[in-house]
């Protein structure tokens, strides 16, 4: 199956119909991480309790890391961080392979070293610990987010198992490293959770809602916005201010103070962001003045504008999966490719009538739809995507091409549509409106369709 797939996630690998919108954790893909990251702010503003529960854990626990750096048991709590550095059973961050790389010690003992150098931590800890990376040099947000789900690994191994139950994904007994917040160290169990099928490796789901692009802390908005106003005589490099920051604790203390103070403004990130109104409108205009061809790369900016409208204007019916350029004939083909999860009845009968998985949209700035366009995507078709397609276009298509379509429904019993400028704009006026969604312009294409099929 995941073979049939593209950027196959959990859900497709074991054909389950899992709507990214309505789940309450980050869909895992299978080859690659999402560039997302978990928040330890979040959970402390958070207006659930058992986030806010977990946060005062997640920083007792780092805290206690340097209390045993500061009793002596250097190696011990060295080893620890360094375990927790690295926690790819998440698939966060911006791996090709989901396969990161942990600290050293070098940097370990940097960290820890904090505890012992900054009177405030070697008192009374940290508050956020994210203050690490305006205090230690090479520290980001990767490091903030692999570090908060190792610590919290005993609560997300549960949660997993839990939402696992709830939508039916199966899980398999399989070693996996937790952090115990009992025993304050990392023991091996044997749990049932879901696997990755091409390592074998565990999965841990992951709460949307503990999700950001960039955490509410970070060395950018320190330096760029926080510290010019704060302190603007302070003409240092980044790794020299890092080191005054060591000498000049308050500083950091005055950077967390206002995010404190600010976090109201504070939200998760969703996993994938529409365009607004305004932008929709004015990429269908520029998509309609556009020259039919290739001149003046005509094609390639009519590609990139519609990829960009059709994911918005159908979500969060239909996941957006990414998009593929292929080659027919020396021709370069763009699709756009989109998770089918049956979210909509009329998503379910193209499910249930022509094996879908996916639904592949192939985007041509041509002047006329030919018979041999037909060919490509039919062929395409037999390859991965089961038996509906949709073809993005300029202009209708002729009473000939209209025919043939219908013809290749009769011998194959494949379905392809043709959107046009028209329908594209329809679908720009439903998104604007509010009163029906846009995928319904899919349903009334179809719907038409199957009206002109011998029954």
């Amino acid at each position: 199956m995941e073979d049939l797939i593209l950027r196959p996630r959990l859900n497709d690998y074991h054909k389950i119909l899992l709507n990214q919108g309505r789940t309450d954790f980050f869909i895992p893909f299978l080859d690659e991480d999402l560039p997302l990251y978990v928040d330890p702010f979040l959970l402390w503003k958070s207006d659930i309790s058992l986030d806010t529960s977990l946060h005062g854990a997640l920083v007792d626990s780092f805290n206690y890391l340097g209390a045993l750096y500061s009793q002596g048991k250097e190696a011990q709590a060295t080893d620890i961080l360094i375990s927790a550095s690295e926690c790819s059973e998440v698939g966060l961050g911006t791996s090709s392979n989901k396969m990161g790389k942990r600290i050293g010690k070098t940097s370990a003992t940097q960290i820890l070293n904090l505890f012992t150098d900054i009177p405030q931590l070697k008192e009374c800890g940290f508050t956020h610990f994210e203050e690490i990376q305006l205090l230690v040099e090479g520290i980001s947000k990767d490091r903030i987010s692999d570090i908060s789900c190792s610590l919290l690994s005993s609560f997300l191994v549960d949660y997993t198992q839990d939402q696992c139950v709830r939508h039916g994904i199966p899980m398999t007994m399989v070693e996996t490293e937790i952090f115990s917040t009992q025993k304050k160290k990392f023991i091996r169990l044997s749990k049932e959770l879901p696997i990755n099928p091409k390592t074998n490796c565990p999965i841990w789901l992951i709460p949307k809602r503990w999700l950001r692009q960039m955490p509410w802390m970070n060395p950018d908005d320190f330096f760029n916005r926080y510290l010019p106003s704060a302190n603007p005589q302070i003409k240092l490099s980044r790794p020299e201010i890092i080191d005054y920051n060591r000498l000049n604790y308050l500083q950091v203390e005055g950077y967390t103070k206002q995010k404190e103070a600010s976090a109201e403004e504070l939200k998760s990130d969703p996993l994938f962001k529409q365009i607004p109104v305004a932008s929709a409108k004015r990429t269908i205009a520029d998509i309609k003045k556009l020259s039919t061809g290739n001149q003046d790369k005509s094609d390639k900016i009519y590609e990139e504008k519609v990829c960009r409208l059709l994911a918005t204007l159908l979500y969060p019916q239909l996941d957006f999966a990414q998009t593929q350029s292929r080659t027919e004939s020396g021709c370069q083909i763009r699709d756009l490719v989109f998770y089918n999860n049956c979210s909509e009845p009329i998503f379910k009968e193209i499910f249930d009538k022509y094996s879908s998985y996916q639904l592949v949209f192939e985007l041509k700035n041509v002047k006329e739809i030919s018979r041999e366009h037909i060919a490509q995507v039919n062929r395409y078709l037999n390859e991965n995507f089961g038996k509906f397609g949709v073809i993005v276009t300029r202009n209708r298509p002729s009473s000939k091409i209209k025919r043939h379509l219908i013809d290749l429904w009769s011998g194959q019993r494949k379905c392809i549509l043709i959107i046009t400028d028209e329908e594209l704009q329809l679908m720009v006026d439903l998104y604007e409106n509010k009163q029906r969604k846009p995928y319904e312009v899919i349903k009334k294409l179809l719907v038409e369709f199957h009206r002109l099929c011998p029954q």
